[in-house]
Formats: C-alpha cells, structure tokens, sequence
C-alpha cells in the first residue's frame, strides 16, 4: 500500500518543513520580542507602530503575505535577499513571510508575559537608576519569558503547520509534495495518512517537551 513512497524523497520534504520551522521561529522571536518592547515602551510613536503592526498583520491570510513576499517583492521590485536560483530565492522569501505573519503573535504572547511581572519590581528597578531597556532587559523580560512558554509553544506548532502555505510559492516542503503525490498516485487515503503522521511527529513532541520546561520554569508568585 505504501510502496509508491519510495518514489518520493519525504523524508527530505519534511525536513524542508523543519527548516521552514526553526528559521522562522529564531526571527519570529527576536522581532516579536521588539515589538513587544515598542508596545509596552514609553515612546508613543513606537507604541503607536507596534499596536498597528500587530493588528493589521494579524488580521491579513498568511497566504496573501507569502505571495506577496514573491509576487511583489521578488518579481516586481526585484528583491532576492541575496539568493540565486529560483528555489532558494522563494525558500529564503517564504521565511520571511512567516516571520513577518508570527511575530505579530509572538509579540502577543510576550507582552502577555510582561503583565504577569509585578508592576513593583519594575519600579523598584527604575528606584535604583536602571533606565527603561535595563529594567526591561534585566528585570521584565527575563520573567515574561518564563511566563510565556506555554503560549509561544502554541505559536510554534502553528508556525509549524503554517509552512505548508510555503508550498504556494514553489517551496519543495510537505504540502508541496503531497500536492505533486497526489496528482501522481491513486492512493489518496495513504498520502494523507502519511503526511499528516509526518506532522503529527513533528509538533506533538515538541507540544510535549515545551509544556514540561514551561512547568519547570513558570514563576511561583
């Protein structure tokens, strides 16, 4: 019934989708963080960017910004990002979507973390002379980390089933395959099954090992 996979190189499909996955997760990460530092920041400029950052990405389909990440950044305003060929030019394109579509989450659950730190300790910290990237570097983050384990853990197996969008713009990762699978085999039900338990081995350990540190690491207040 599964003979048909040894025609298909999945393993290397799949691990295309890890790439997608951590890449994005690191820049999703750090971008996040900042936005979230701008919307609890005390600039009202960068306050204003970040909460309008957040709720217009949020609301656009993922789909829209990786087509546009190749349609109107590569193939009309000519961006590469320093690439050559066709599929590394989409692959490094359609991490960049994701992480411009993630981090809005991100941010989200950072800043939700941030409000779980007692406003006191933060005054405490600006009492001894700690300017506002100090207290937040130094004091806030540290603690909101902690506390926004368990939501970042379900950004990431989001982020991780979003890379199949990744498949619109010629990216050879899961869904990409399955797509070509499909049109090539008569084994609908067998495709399916395989790629979903694909999926399933990626996101369910990583839901599993990532809720157990958040338990480990969550501040007892």
């Amino acid at each position: 019934m599964f003979d048909f996979l040894g025609h298909y190189d999945v393993l290397g499909a799949f691990w295309k989708t890890v790439q997608l996955t951590l890449l994005s997760a690191v820049g999703s990460l750090v971008w996040g963080t900042l936005l979230a530092a701008m919307r609890v920041g005390p600039v009202p400029l960068m306050r204003g960017f970040g909460t309008a950052y957040v709720n217009i990405v949020r609301n656009i389909p993922l789909t829209v910004i990786i087509l546009y990440s190749s349609l109107g950044l590569n193939q009309t305003l000519g961006v590469n990002l320093g690439a050559k060929g066709f599929e590394t030019i989409n692959f490094r394109l359609a991490v960049l979507g994701l992480i411009v579509y993630t981090s809005a989450f991100v941010c989200e659950a950072i800043r939700a973390g941030i409000n779980t730190v007692p406003v006191g300790q933060a005054e405490a910290a600006r009492a001894i002379g700690l300017g506002f990237s100090q207290v937040l570097g130094l004091v806030v983050l540290p603690q909101a980390f902690r506390a926004a384990v368990g939501p970042l853990t379900n950004v990431l197996i989001a982020l991780t089933k979003n890379t199949t969008v990744a498949a619109a713009i010629g990216v050879a990762e899961a869904a990409l395959l399955m797509k070509s699978m499909i049109e090539n085999e008569a084994q609908l039900l067998a495709i399916s099954a395989v790629i979903a338990f694909g999926f399933v081995c990626l996101t369910l350990p990583t839901g599993l090992i990532l809720g157990w540190v958040g338990k480990k690491v969550a501040v007892k207040r």
